[in-house]
């Protein structure tokens, strides 16, 4: 599995943690920035991630600023991806599972450095449950579409 991670400048610090916990695991990943402090317009990472998960050039992605709300939006922007800003580790295995969320928001303001590193776990080794969650994943696809025709 291959990862997209990016952040704002509030979510640096967090970013670059997180980073090294997926290379402790052996997870590829390919970093979106932001690389330092400096203030950015965080949609343009979050739409570049993202684009990188519909394309295919990675599977899953994970998206920090200071409360994972605007970097959620932006990445569902993106046609065929679903983000989920999750701050537990319930809703981040429920993003997966029931909504087949490729990727995960956090709130670097919002949580702290460990239970960034329990919700990314959680969310990491969940998996989509068709049997169940299918058809409701299937109609989002179907109303992204009639969406895109308005």
């Amino acid at each position: 599995m291959a990862i997209a991670i990016g952040c704002d400048e509030a979510g640096f610090e967090m970013k670059e943690d997180l980073k090294r916990m997926l290379q402790d695991i052996g997870q590829d990943m390919e970093d979106f920035g932001t690389f330092d402090t400096k203030p950015v317009l965080y949609p343009d990472i979050a739409f570049a991630a993202a684009s990188s998960i519909a394309e295919g050039r990675n599977d899953r992605g994970v998206l920090i600023c200071g409360t994972g709300i605007g970097m959620a939006i932006t990445a569902n922007k993106v046609r065929g991806v679903r983000a989920a800003q999750c701050h537990d580790t319930y809703s981040a295995e429920r993003a997966r599972k029931s909504n087949d969320a490729q990727v995960i928001a956090l709130g670097a303001r919002v949580i702290g450095p460990e239970l960034a590193r329990s919700i990314l776990r959680a969310w990491l080794n969940s998996e989509f449950e068709p049997e169940r969650s299918g058809p409701k994943v299937s109609r989002m696809r179907e109303l992204e579409e009639a969406g895109r025709k308005l």
